[in-house]
């Protein structure tokens, strides 16, 4: 009799852990199919905008031709004169995006390796938050910072217009710095200490190994931040759009106003051009050159990360 209900326990203990198992089955693939729909979600956002994009696109590349877009040096669409050339869009985006990583990449490189090699750990654990907090700060905030106090600042030593890409572009860069500081921070800290202590062991000196042992062995990470970091300024639109103004010019000189590409969206955006018009289109044409650049620098920081990726045991 004990043995029956002892097999009876055994049975009814195995069954309740096979409904508890089942039930669980059933919560994960709840929660995977959920997930699942929330990646589908960004899958499929992506997919219309690229499509819309291009709908719009095709259509202007109907009224004008690759030659009037690619080889032309004037981009005047809303004028009575109309010229569709792109290039004074890419330089001026090129060029503040030149300035302000001019400014990101040694500023942020150097706290990086300050917070990761120099600082203590409570002061690193205080400058580093401080730092990143530049990140939050509205973009909006910085044009009007560089319009209102850093262009009059330097018209007191170079001869610049009220609207210049100097300005535009440092404000752009300290901006970025977080980026650039704490990507490159992540990657200076995933070096193993072996390897210093190897150096250390050689007799180089500390500074002598952040150069030749912990940058080199970190080098993925770095340029990959430097890349984002570029990504950034390239579709950066508020600061740009207030201190850099609106006059498309082919030029390098600094001094200067010029326009972004993001600029002239805005621009355009404004709902001022009828839906539909070529000059609504222009807006598109535009976002997609912007578009295939951003994915360039994407596609090239990815290969880059794999390329000189350091593997440890």
């Amino acid at each position: 009799m004990q043995h029956s209900n002892f097999a009876e326990d055994s049975f009814q203990r195995s069954r309740q852990s096979l409904d508890k198992n089942a039930s669980e089955d059933i919560q994960e693939n709840i929660v995977a199919a959920i997930l699942f729909a929330c990646a589908l979600v960004s899958v499929f956002t992506t997919f219309g905008i690229v499509l819309i994009i291009f709908q719009e696109t095709i259509g202007f590349f109907k009224e004008v031709s690759f030659a009037q877009f690619f080889l032309d040096t004037k981009w005047t669409p809303l004028f009575a004169e109309k010229h569709f050339g792109i290039w004074p869009l890419i330089n001026g985006t090129f060029l503040t995006t030149a300035i302000a990583m001019t400014v990101a990449i040694p500023l942020g490189l150097s706290s990086a390796i300050y917070l990761s090699e120099y600082a203590q750990p409570k002061v690193a654990a205080i400058l580093r938050p401080a730092v990143e907090l530049l990140a939050g700060i509205p973009t909006v905030v910085y044009g009007y910072f560089a319009l209102l106090f850093v262009t009059p600042l330097l018209r007191n030593f170079f001869p610049l217009e009220i609207f210049n890409a100097l300005s535009a572009g440092l404000m752009m860069g300290v901006m970025i710095t977080p980026t650039v500081g704490s990507i490159s921070l992540d990657a200076i800290r995933a070096v193993p200490r072996s390897l210093r202590e190897g150096a250390y062991a050689l007799g180089i000196t500390k500074l002598e190994t952040i150069f030749r042992v912990v940058l080199p062995a970190a080098l993925s990470g770095i340029i990959a931040s430097i890349i984002l970091g570029t990504s950034r300024a390239v579709g950066e639109t508020m600061t740009v759009i207030i201190a850099a103004g609106q006059q498309p010019k082919l030029t390098i000189n600094f001094a200067e106003s010029v326009e972004t590409m993001t600029a002239y969206m805005a621009q355009i955006s404004g709902g001022d051009s009828p839906r539909g018009s070529l000059n609504f289109q222009t807006l598109y044409a535009v976002g997609a050159v912007l578009f295939l650049l951003t994915l360039v620098l994407n596609i090239v920081s990815y290969w880059i990360s794999n390329r000189f990726k350091e593997k440890y045991e």
